[in-house]
C-alpha cells in the first residue's frame, strides 16, 4: 500500500515543487500566517522581572545604530535521503511602517539542489493603517531536474526537466479585537518535459503531464499572539479556502480547505511550550492537489489523501538572550474515502530538536537548525529563518 501511495503522490508532477522548494513554503508561510509584533513595551511587568536576559531588554541596550539596521541575510539549508541536499539563502528589507504595525518585511529567497534544480522566489509582507491592513505576496520560478531508476514502478528510468511559475497574495483587513477578515488567491504552471525523446514517450505513456491551477478564497484570522517570529504567549486561528475553477484559467475544478490553530504559553522565566493543530480537507481534487503530511521530516507531496489532520507539540527553551533549543513531536494521519489505494499506513509521526540563535532581538527574528526524524526513511535537517510554525 505505501508504494501505491508514493506512485499516486508521484502522477501529478506538481507536486515535486513543493518537494525541491521548502524555502519559498517558508517564506510564504512565514508571509501568510504573520502577527502583530509586540514591542518591548508591551511586556508586562511580571514578564519582565522574570527574563532579566530577555530578547526584548537585549533589544533595548543594544546601540542605536545596530538596533536600525533593516537588512536580514539567512542562509537555508536542508537534506535528507526523498530530496538530496539544497543550500541557499534569504535576504530581506525589515521596516515597520507605524508604531502600531507589525514589522513588514520585503524579501528575495534562492536555492539549489543537489539535483541540479533551481527555485528562486519574491516575497513582500506588509501591515500599514495601524496593523489594520495586511497584504502578503509570492512570486516563484524555477527549474526542476528529476531523476528516477524506475518511475512509477514502470521498470523504466526517466529523467525530466520541469519548469514551474507561481503567483499567490492575500489581503486581511482587521475587523475587531484579534479578529481578521480577507481573500487570497493563487495561479501556477508547472511544465513537465523529458531529457529526451524516449523519456517523453515514458511521459506519454503513464499519463504524466504539467498542471495549471488558477484559485480565489476566503480567509477568516485570530491572533493574539505577542510576537510574529518568537509568540511567548496568546493563540492563531487561520481558516481559509481556495476555489481551484477552470473558469479562472485552471485545469480543473475542485476545493481545499484548510483550519490551523495554535497556542502558546510561557513558563519557567523565558521558555515556551507550544501547541499546533492542523487540519487539510480537499473535494473533488486530481490526486496530486490531495492533501500531504505537513510535518517536518517528511516530503511535501510524499504521501496523499483526500484528507489530513495533524497535531504537534514543541517545548521552546530559553538558554540565553540569543541561544535556545527546541523539541518536539508530531503525527499526522490521512483519510477519506479513496478506492484507488489501501489504508494499510495512515499515521505518520515525527520527533525531533534543534537549536536557534536570535539575530535580531529587537525585532525577535532567529536563525533554527533542526533534525527531524520520521517513519520509513524520512528524516531530514534543516538550517532555515524562524520556528517550523
Amino acid at each position: 500500500m505505501n508504494e501505491s501511495r508514493r506512485l499516486r503522490g508521484c502522477k501529478k508532477t506538481f507536486v515535486y515543487f513543493r518537494g525541491f522548494a521548502p524555502s519559498v513554503a517558508l517564506v510564504w508561510a512565514l508571509a501568510c500566517v504573520s502577527p502583530r509584533v509586540a514591542s518591548a513595551e508591551q511586556e508586562t511587568p511580571a514578564a519582565v522581572a522574570q527574563a532579566p536576559a530577555s530578547v526584548e531588554q537585549v533589544g533595548k541596550q543594544m546601540p542605536a545604530r545596530q538596533r536600525s539596521s533593516p537588512w536580514l541575510l539567512v542562509p537555508v539549508v536542508s537534506s535528507n535521503p526523498k530530496l538530496g541536499t539544497s543550500f541557499g539563502g534569504l535576504g530581506a528589507y525589515v521596516r515597520q511602517f507605524d508604531p502600531d504595525s507589525r514589522v513588514s518585511l520585503f524579501g528575495l529567497t534562492y536555492q539549489y539542489t543537489s539535483t541540479h534544480s533551481t527555485v528562486a522566489a519574491v516575497v513582500a509582507r506588509t501591515s500599514f493603517g495601524a496593523d489594520h491592513h495586511r497584504i502578503v505576496a509570492l512570486a516563484a520560478a524555477g527549474f526542476i531536474k528529476n531523476e528516477y531508476e524506475d518511475y512509477l514502478g514502470s521498470g523504466q528510468p526517466l529523467k525530466t526537466n520541469d519548469d514551474m511559475k507561481a503567483v499567490l497574495g492575500r489581503y486581511l483587513y482587521r475587523v475587531k479585537g484579534d479578529w481578521l477578515i480577507g481573500a487570497q488567491g493563487s495561479a501556477a504552471n508547472y511544465q513537465v518535459l523529458g531529457e529526451s525523446a524516449e523519456a517523453d514517450l515514458v511521459l506519454e505513456t503513464l499519463g504524466v503531464q504539467g498542471f495549471e491551477s488558477a484559485a480565489l478564497g476566503a480567509v477568516v484570522m485570530h491572533d493574539s499572539r505577542d510576537s510574529e517570529d518568537m509568540p511567548t504567549g496568546g493563540w492563531y486561528l487561520n481558516l481559509n479556502n481556495f476555489a481551484y475553477r477552470e473558469a479562472l484559467g485552471g485545469a480543473t475544478s475542485f476545493d481545499a480547505y484548510r483550519a490551523d490553530i495554535r497556542g502558546f504559553w510561557r513558563h519557567g522565566g523565558r521558555h515556551v511550550l507550544a501547541f499546533r493543530q492542523y487540519n487539510w480537507l480537499t473535494s473533488d481534487a486530481p490526486s496530486g492537489a490531495q492533501a500531504t503530511v505537513i510535518l517536518r521530516g517528511y516530503k511535501l507531496g510524499q504521501y496523499l489523501a483526500p484528507y489530513m489532520s495533524s497535531i504537534e507539540g514543541e517545548e521552546r527553551l530559553s538558554f540565553s538572550a540569543r541561544w535556545g533549543a527546541t523539541l518536539f513531536v508530531g503525527v499526522a494521519g490521512l483519510y477519506g474515502e479513496d478506492t484507488a489505494v489501501s489504508a494499510a499506513r495512515n499515521v505518520y509521526p515525527t520527533a525531533g530538536a534543534g537549536i536557534h540563535f536570535v539575530i535580531k532581538p529587537a525585532q525577535r527574528m532567529l536563525i533554527n537548525f533542526e533534525y527531524a526524524q520520521g517513519v520509513e526513511d524520512n528524516h531530514g535537517v534543516f538550517l532555515k529563518f524562524g520556528y517550523g510554525w
